[in-house]
């Protein structure tokens, strides 16, 4: 079995649950149909698929991030590039300890 299998469907169940299990629930119930003739489990499996596919296209379809402009991060104020930093001050205090 391929590594990345597994990894793929714990990624997918983590991300969207209902959608994920809607699938397994058809695909067992498509097999389950379509290896005894029981073509109304086969529908019913094929019609949960269907169902969960569109559910989870809609899903993905809500949660579309909204892009904005990436801006630059500046750690000094645009004007201290033209004028030399200021010196550092240290304390001249010292505790003193009796």
């Amino acid at each position: 079995m391929n590594a990345a299998l597994p990894r793929f469907l714990k990624s997918a169940y983590r991300k969207e649950p209902l959608p994920s299990f809607l699938i397994t629930i058809g695909v067992v119930d498509a097999v389950i149909g379509g290896l005894d003739d029981r073509w109304s489990l086969f529908t019913f499996g094929l019609g949960s698929v269907g169902v969960a596919i569109a559910l989870r296209w809609w899903l993905v379809q809500q949660h579309r991030p909204i892009v904005q402009k990436q801006v630059p991060q500046r750690y000094l104020p645009p004007s201290s590039s033209h004028s030399p930093l200021p010196p550092l001050a240290t304390s001249t205090k010292k505790n003193s300890q009796k």
